[in-house]
């Protein structure tokens, strides 16, 4: 798969809530609305600000697992994934405001197996239920080696759109721009018992360039 966002600077998603807020501001100056100039185009700089789509620089190596997203990690836990790995995973959870960037990438390189989008609520995305609770998007990656990693796009309090790119059978690269949640999410990530964790609750981390974990690559005879 091409890196469909990588030669844009905001989400395509976000351009019409930009263009929306200049046309706003722009009918605001027209009539000499000074307080309402200001506001509305504050609003839209912040829109822009928000669907930004910055670039990143991807670690190198195979085995290295890549944050999704930008944001602070919430959880580091072992537990069994029962719904799609089936087996005892480590879960980073990570959980992004409404000031981090909201285009998601993925954490490792290899195929798209499986996608699972699943309605739910919209609780505070940095609840320990919003794991399951919460409307998601999950997808189901595996590596060259068969090293299987689940990504799931958790929607928040504020969050309304789940937003994927991608599709079953797809062939995608590490750090690749995959989609993106709107206005304060989390992302979870399952990775095997064997890997190899870089953060603890508390890291801030970077979609796409932090390094959460190392999964040994593992021969195929």
């Amino acid at each position: 798969m091409a890196d469909r966002a990588k030669d844009i600077p905001v989400a395509k998603e976000g351009i019409p809530f930009i263009v929306i807020g200049g046309l706003l501001t722009l009918g605001a100056w027209m009539i000499g609305g000074v307080w309402a100039t200001w506001f509305f185009g504050f609003l839209t700089l912040f829109t822009t600000w928000f669907f930004r789509n910055p670039a990143r620089e991807i670690p190198p190596g195979e085995h290295v697992i890549v944050s999704p997203g930008d944001g602070t990690v919430v959880a580091v836990e072992s537990e069994f994934e029962h719904r799609y790995l089936k087996e005892q995973s480590i879960r980073i959870s990570i959980f992004l405001n409404v000031f981090n960037v909201h285009i998601n990438r993925m954490p490792i390189g290899g195929s798209v197996e499986n996608m699972v989008y699943q309605p739910g609520k919209f609780m505070m995305a940095d609840h320990p239920e919003a794991s399951c609770g919460n409307e998601q998007n999950a997808l189901m990656l595996c590596r060259s080696d068969g090293v299987k990693v689940l990504c799931v796009q958790i929607a928040g309090l504020v969050a309304r759109r789940i937003v994927s790119w991608v599709v079953p059978g797809e062939q995608v690269e590490k750090g690749e721009r995959f989609g993106l949640i709107r206005f304060g999410s989390r992302m979870d990530v399952y990775l095997p018992q064997s890997s190899r964790i870089h953060v603890k609750v508390g890291s801030k981390v970077e979609g796409g360039s932090s390094i959460l974990a190392e999964v040994p690559c593992v021969e195929i005879s």
